[in-house]
């Protein structure tokens, strides 16, 4: 017998939270409230391992008799505001439009620390880090980074070197350039 009772639909909600030590967190349905499970491996098939609390998430979800799960993570937009609050040196100033024209740089995580509230990343092709602080990440989507996973990075030239501005997973950009192959 299936453990599935429904088809899958697809709802929009707001991340509660996500711990990727436990492997797993919730969303709110914006729609009909309630939680909706978020596995790590779920997010993992949409190329993250995290997810900001607060980010907008639009996932497809099932039924299932342990409550509405979510199986397939369709988009995640990073959550509003915070640019004022806690403004990160090098960046002051510039707005979205600014970030999204910096050229995409694949990279790989060298270390992340939440805790300290910064860490490394190495940019293929390039032997200098790049620095990530937790604020970007936040402002990007992600809640932590795990060592050697693979991101995109738009990148500043900051007073003390290479620092990222935005940060994207792997498979969101590959699935953006695809698209854009298709439409061409």
């Amino acid at each position: 017998m299936s453990e599935t009772t429904t088809e899958a639909r697809t709802v929009t909600g707001r991340v509660k939270w996500f711990d990727p030590a436990k492997g797993f967190g919730f969303i709110v349905d914006e729609d009909q409230g309630g939680d909706i499970l978020l596995h790590a491996n779920v997010l993992r098939n949409f190329g993250q391992s995290s997810v900001a609390d607060n980010a907008q998430i639009t996932v497809a979800v099932q039924a299932t008799p342990r409550g509405v799960q979510a199986v397939e993570v369709l988009s995640i937009t990073p959550p509003e505001g915070g640019e004022d609050e806690h403004p990160i040196e090098g960046l002051n100033g510039m707005d979205a439009s600014e970030i999204a024209a910096l050229a995409l740089e694949p990279a790989r995580v060298k270390w992340f620390d939440k805790g300290k509230g910064f860490g490394f990343a190495n940019v293929f092709g390039r032997p200098e880090d790049v620095f990530i602080h937790v604020e970007v990440l936040r402002r990007s989507g992600f809640a932590d980074l795990a060592p050697g996973e693979a991101i995109c990075l738009r990148v500043i030239e900051g007073r003390r070197g290479r620092m990222a501005a935005q940060i994207l997973s792997w498979d969101s950009v590959a699935q953006l350039s695809a698209a854009g192959r298709q439409q061409a």
